[in-house]
């Protein structure tokens, strides 16, 4: 088992890569793989919840929802 670290670094301006960090972190969780999240930079801003719910990447839901999962799974969100 691995420990992975995702680094976001990327908010409203780039949604896609902004929900890209959840979306990885939640594939390592669900493999088996400690994971580990970093929001950095704009993607702080992902915290807001309002803000959250209004970046919507393309082809995945809101990042408020790829968030869920995270969170479900215990996967640790630095800031």
């Amino acid at each position: 088992m691995a420990r992975l670290l995702y680094v976001g670094s990327h908010g409203v301006g780039d949604p896609t890569r902004a929900g890209l960090v959840f979306v990885q972190a939640n594939g390592a969780k669900e493999a088996g793989h400690d994971a580990v999240i970093a929001l950095v930079g704009d993607g702080v801003l992902l915290m807001n919840e309002t803000i959250a719910k209004n970046t919507v990447p393309v082809g995945w839901p809101p990042v408020k929802e790829l968030m869920t999962p995270s969170i479900s799974h215990n996967i640790p969100i630095h800031v």
